[in-house]
């Protein structure tokens, strides 16, 4: 990707960005020509914007995509495998230092700064109000869980904890990942702050798997959300990865130079309009159900227990731990062999296979894993919904397939126009269509029309993560 080391003030830029100048960074970034428009319109209201609270000068500009899970489903927590993509929404920034010709103390704090904003983070996202957060605040207050600042917090203090400079900084943030939609804000705003740190105090050689550590522990320590790696790794390294978890301290990252759209394929996305509100527990029960199974076999995590292991010792297993713990297990123990399957599959060009393992994933994840809807609130399955009419408006992907419904009826064709499958942590929110290009336009018309105008989007893969563009 093209990146500018051209700085400059907030005048000049939004002239620059106005004329054109960075379509080609635009281009990079979003994938859809015809995006750009309204990309710089929104550059140029961020700059707008950044200017009104903290007035003119010379800035920074940094991006940080969302993410999609396409296979993997809740297995990086258990140390598993996973494969992901970032996408063409994202959280943008425009960012100034605080007094940024002088040095940062390994402290953190700007030595020989006098200034009233010495030493604090100042950041105002859309229409909140503006978030200050001092980088000699580190500790961890369970009050601030689930808050913007908890997520600062814990980014500043991984930064220190790994011997990296932090400093203070002014930032404009806003975002078109939106909030509660499976995309990873969270771990995009993460990213976002650590690319921030990076370049701006540490000449942007933290790398990204640093920030995504970083970024997961934020969220697990200071936000109060036991999210496993693979969100803040695929927002952070950006592209379609592969990524194992075998050591949780070093994953094996691995991008792959492959896009679905060279099949004639594109990423849906549908909002079911479920909330995430009060599903902490689904998702807490999850990792420890696992984790109670993996302890039975003297391990903290499923990873390296077999099929084998769970027959051999099933009546234990579900006299200690019950039905459910023993079907999540083994959704980890298939889920994690098939993502590796899925990479070989796009690897080798048989797409057909790939479609087909990510449909027994959505599978798995219903009928095992269970994280579909939440058994507290069972009058509400917007999840389950979601995959009810795709795959009546997909058909099967398959030999012998359903009959497909197009423009409101339903015709007999030898091949289905996509699959689906849960998004993400589930229970409420998104669901994932892999759509035929030539059908995607037919499918989104039809999901408006179940889940509200703009439920589903379509998405492309984008082929960073986080970036400093400016």
């Amino acid at each position: 990707m093209m990146v500018t080391s051209q700085l400059y003030n907030t005048t000049e830029l939004t002239e620059v960005i106005g004329s054109g100048g960075i379509d080609n960074i635009l281009k990079d970034l979003y994938i859809d020509k015809s995006q750009l428009e309204y990309q710089r319109k929104r550059y140029i209201n961020a700059l707008n914007c950044f200017t009104q609270l903290y007035g003119e000068g010379e800035v920074s500009v940094f991006s940080a995509p969302g993410r999609s899970e396409i296979g993997g489903n809740h297995t990086d927590h258990q140390n598993g495998k996973v494969l992901a993509a970032s996408v063409n929404l994202d959280i943008i920034a425009v960012v100034r230092p605080v007094n940024s010709k002088d040095s940062v103390s390994e402290e953190g704090s700007l030595s020989g700064h006098s200034g009233v904003n010495a030493g604090i983070i100042r950041i105002v996202s859309d229409d909140y109000p503006m978030l200050e957060v001092s980088l000699s605040d580190t500790d961890i207050n369970k009050d601030e869980y689930s808050t913007t600042k908890a997520l600062v917090k814990g980014v500043i203090a991984g930064f220190k904890k790994k011997g990296f400079k932090t400093g203070a900084f002014d930032a404009f943030i806003t975002s078109d990942v939106p909030m509660g939609a499976g995309l990873s804000s969270s771990a995009a705003f993460e990213t976002l702050i650590g690319t921030i740190l990076s370049h701006i105090y540490n000449e942007g050689k933290v790398s990204a798997e640093d920030i995504a550590v970083i970024g997961q522990m934020a969220e697990n320590e200071y936000f109060g959300k036991p999210c496993g790696l693979m969100d803040q790794m695929a927002c952070s390294v950006g592209n379609m990865v592969y990524i194992d978890f075998n050591n949780k301290e070093n994953p094996v990252v691995n991008k792959l130079a492959v896009d679905i759209k060279k099949f004639g394929y594109s990423l849906c996305i549908t909002d079911t309009k479920g909330s995430h509100k009060d599903l902490t527990d689904d998702y807490a029960d999850i990792r420890r159900e696992m984790n109670a199974v993996a302890g039975y076999f003297g391990q903290e995590v499923l990873r390296g227990i077999t099929l084998k292991d769970i027959l051999d010792n099933f009546k234990e297993l579900q006299e200690k731990f019950g039905d459910r713990s023993i079907l999540r297990a083994v959704h980890f123990i298939e889920e994690n062999e098939r993502v590796e399957n899925e990479v070989n599959a796009l690897i080798s060009g048989n797409i057909d296979e790939f479609l087909r393992l990510v449909s027994k994933s959505g599978d798995s994840s219903y009928k095992y894993l269970q994280n579909i809807y939440s058994t507290k609130d069972t009058a509400n399955q917007g999840v389950s919904l979601g995959l009810m009419m795709s795959e009546i408006f997909l058909g099967d992907n398959g030999a012998y397939s359903n009959s497909v419904y197009s423009n409101g009826s339903y015709s007999d064709g030898a091949y289905g126009n996509g699959v689906c499958r849960v998004h993400g942590g589930g229970f409420a929110g998104t669901i994932l269509a892999i759509v035929k290009d030539n059908a995607v336009d037919e499918y989104r018309r039809n999901m408006d029309k179940i889940f509200g105008d703009g439920a589903s989007m379509i998405l492309q893969i984008r082929h960073c993560g986080g970036v400093r563009i400016i």
